[in-house]
């Protein structure tokens, strides 16, 4: 693995919250808020930072946390949030985080089936779940919102 995964701190927590994505992906944006960052430091909610040498480059998050309302979640998988820093999007890089969180998440929680939820209009994120195996079971409109989201999935 690149990466070294760690449960989240009330510090990265807050770090992450300052994070501000350029359009279309401000949708990402988030305010720094305690019960934000009480949510993400919560071991009930499955929070881990994403560090490269000590320093904070992503989050992801496992189960309820990472699921939509709206969607479909019936089938027994293991649902995948992943967050990267603003600055290091675009980059190519999509494959490197997505394999490290599925070796940390095969380590972890030992699943059968990986699940992701993403924001429709993210192709950039669906091209790269889809170049790491994923293939769309799903789409559905988000509950509060409406948005369009597309769930997919892939075997161990």
């Amino acid at each position: 693995m690149h990466f070294c995964f760690e449960p989240m701190n009330a510090a990265e927590a807050e770090k992450l919250t300052r994070w501000h994505y350029q359009p279309p992906y401000q949708r990402y944006n988030s305010t720094s808020d305690e019960t934000l960052i009480g949510s993400f430091i919560d071991p009930e909610n499955a929070y881990y930072s994403i560090l490269d040498n000590g320093e904070l480059v992503g989050f992801c998050c496992f189960g309820k946390e990472a699921e939509v309302p709206g969607g479909d979640y019936a089938k027994d998988s293991l649902d995948i949030g992943l967050g990267v820093r603003p600055d290091l999007t675009g980059q190519g890089r999509g494959q490197m985080y997505i394999a490290d969180v599925l070796n940390f998440a095969r380590s972890k929680f030992n699943p059968t089936l990986f699940r992701i939820t993403v924001a429709a209009f993210n192709k950039r994120a669906i091209k790269a779940w889809k170049k790491a195996g994923f293939r769309q079971v799903q789409s559905f409109q988000a509950l509060d919102d409406k948005e369009l989201f597309i769930i997919l999935v892939r075997h161990i």
